[in-house]
């Protein structure tokens, strides 16, 4: 089979391998996860859509303690506000959760979620980041230009060949096409026009995107192994983006029992959900998700939901009860492997890839 790993999206990244980390925010995106991925070759990409602008800074630092190769900062680019109409029915609901874990009750006052994106952006300018890459939509033409202007690398998820379109016209380097098996947030623009995300498959959506773009297409949802990499080459993609193969990394930051949910799951135990942020997220079914939907309230939408939920979510990660967290998971788990180190999953992949070409 003549299929080249060597890519042009290997040399405008100027990366060994066409492999991308996923930017998983909340937790699992550790500075040691990120520098190992692009030790190992690849582009190893922070998820810093929740963090400070100082954090971020802080971590791009220690990146580059451990590495000299490029790595990206993912950030979450939708332009949202608050909605806070239904907050008393949200909070009540929340509360018999909180009342399982023994924490305080929340009020029904209005949430307020920080709008930190141009601050976060600004660090990524200031600290010159090799890559940029967004989520949930295009960087707004002025930071645009002002990446461009420093030279930097701006890449785009998308779900549809709509939203392929429009991060090309816009400027974006290169597209992720994510399809439907993806695990955790998809980076659908619209949720209004598509409320449980587009959920059009990977191996449908990539052949289409590659088709009517000329700017590098990075393939994800549901990759795990070498296969999925050749796979999505004869596609036409240039590469892929991995998040669930690395959540039980040695390298992760994925609390030990969600590994351990993570390793017991199979392809049949996720769903495509909002009660935990308010946008759609594919995670493996929990006592949060079947008591949510139970009650038949709509969630809030996002930021809110997330915001409203955070303290159920990080006193389940402090009781260590998988019960109550967001295990964000893609369709592909039965593929997981425990104690491996990001640097063995990347040579691995790459390994298998290489023997598939020489057949």
């Amino acid at each position: 089979m003549n299929i080249q790993l060597k890519t042009d999206l290997c040399e405008m990244f100027h990366i060994r391998y066409p492999l991308f980390l996923a930017g998983m925010a909340g937790g699992p995106s550790t500075v040691k996860l990120v520098a190992a991925v692009s030790n190992a070759g690849g582009l190893g990409t922070l998820g810093a859509a929740y963090m400070e602008p100082t954090a971020i800074r802080e971590s791009i630092i220690e990146i580059r303690k451990l590495t000299d190769k490029p790595f990206a900062v993912n950030l979450f680019a939708a332009q949202t506000s608050d909605n806070n109409t239904r907050i008393g029915e949200v909070q009540r609901e929340l509360n018999r959760m909180r009342d399982v874990l023994k924490i305080p009750h929340a009020v029904a006052d209005p949430v307020r979620t920080p709008d930190l994106f141009e601050k976060q952006f600004a660090v990524l300018l200031e600290e010159k980041v090799p890559v940029i890459s967004t989520a949930f939509g295009i960087l707004p033409e002025p930071l645009m230009q002002q990446a461009k202007l420093a030279k930097l690398l701006v890449v785009t998820m998308v779900t549809t060949v709509s939203e392929a379109l429009l991060a090309e016209q816009a400027g974006c380097d290169a597209i992720v096409a994510q399809g439907s098996e993806a695990g955790g947030h998809r980076g659908t623009f619209d949720i209004t026009e598509h409320p449980m995300g587009a959920n059009i498959g990977t191996f449908a959506l990539v052949p289409q995107i590659v088709d009517l773009v000329k700017i590098p297409v990075i393939a994800a949802g549901g990759i795990m192994d070498g296969r999925g990499l050749v796979a999505s080459l004869v596609l036409g993609a240039q590469g892929v983006q991995m998040g669930t193969r690395f959540l039980t990394a040695i390298e992760s930051g994925a609390h030990e029992v969600y590994k351990q949910a993570l390793l017991e799951s199979t392809e049949e135990s996720t769903v495509i959900t909002k009660v935990f942020s308010g946008r759609p997220a594919r995670g493996i079914r929990n006592p949060f998700i079947r008591q949510w939907d139970a009650s038949g309230i709509e969630p809030l939408p996002f930021p809110t939901q997330n915001t409203a939920t955070r303290d159920i979510r990080n006193a389940a990660s402090r009781l260590s009860n998988p019960d109550y967290m967001s295990l964000w998971a893609g369709q592909g788990t039965r593929l997981l492997t425990s104690g491996q180190t990001a640097e063995d999953i990347v040579a691995e992949t790459i390994r298998q890839a290489h023997s598939i070409c020489l057949r």
